[in-house]
């Protein structure tokens, strides 16, 4: 017992000093399931620093393997090593909840691990899909206490929209390391060359591919109103972090936007996002 305390206990520890908008939206959840949504960001704090830990890409597959064969229960003995693998286990047991879509998040952030371009839009979507939308669809059975599909579209728009502005707000760093996640047929569209992107290089041209990024989430934030009568009332707090979405897409359609430059809200903008989402509906922002 103590063992799964600790465990639990580092986690919201991690989120807490890693994830500061998950770790503020998680205390808007029932007191009863906020160390299983502390396991299931920490897992996701782990799996979005396999680039950086790995640092080459053989030894970032290796860590996603072991993460699979850990969620498919297979070299269960390494658990005990990891405690945000023995609360996430727990986790899954608890709500007798499949690791499917876990495993799916795996699968998307192997894309993270080269410096292969982003095709297509639709290459896109499925990368959200995956990352995104599958770590909000763990969130609400969490909060549910139950597996559910019943929330599925919503899950899927709020994850792509979450997604695309958290890749436009790590432009400059993705690009600083040669990764691009603008699809090419969105660079090619507006005659953007990558060369000049690596370059720091900032055009009108690369402005009309940003801007077409942001008309896409902006798309997938109204999908998300139509269907907001989709998501069960105890679900709400696993799409509190969206809420982040129309602030930060309002910050790079300000005139003296350089994509270059990091964009951050201030905390005290996060927080009042948050409680707007939480008092006057998810996407009261």
């Amino acid at each position: 017992m103590a063992v799964m305390q600790d465990a639990y206990s580092h986690c919201e520890k991690l989120v807490r000093e890693a994830d500061k908008d998950r770790f503020l939206a998680t205390l808007f959840a029932p007191a009863e399931r906020r160390p299983y949504l502390f396991a299931l960001y920490a897992f996701n704090i782990e799996i979005s620093r396999v680039r950086e830990a790995a640092r080459q890409a053989l030894p970032g597959e290796m860590r996603l393997q072991w993460w699979r064969d850990v969620l498919s229960e297979r070299g269960y003995g390494d658990v005990k090593s990891s405690p945000v693998a023995t609360a996430l286990l727990d986790t899954l047991a608890c709500f007798h909840l499949s690791s499917a879509p876990l495993i799916e998040l795996l699968e998307g952030r192997k894309f993270d691990l080269y410096d292969d371009p982003m095709s297509t839009r639709a290459d896109l979507e499925t990368y959200a899909t995956q990352t995104a939308a599958s770590l909000i669809e763990c969130a609400v059975n969490i909060l549910l206490g139950r597996p559910s599909d019943e929330a599925a579209v919503p899950v899927r728009h709020a994850g792509i929209a979450y997604a695309i502005a958290g890749l436009l707000r790590a432009f400059p760093i993705h690009a600083a390391r040669g990764q691009i996640y603008v699809p090419i047929e969105i660079l090619d569209r507006h005659g953007v060359a990558r060369e000049s992107i690596f370059a720091g290089q900032t055009t009108p041209e690369l402005h009309s591919a940003l801007a077409d990024m942001r008309a896409m989430a902006h798309d997938h934030i109204a999908a998300l109103r139509k269907s907001i009568g989709d998501i069960p009332q105890a679900a709400a707090p696993a799409f509190i972090p969206v809420a982040l979405v129309a602030p930060l897409l309002a910050r790079m359609e300000r005139r003296r936007y350089n994509p270059f430059r990091p964009i951050e809200l201030p905390q005290w903008r996060r927080q009042w996002a948050f409680w707007r989402a939480t008092w006057g509906g998810i996407l009261a922002v």
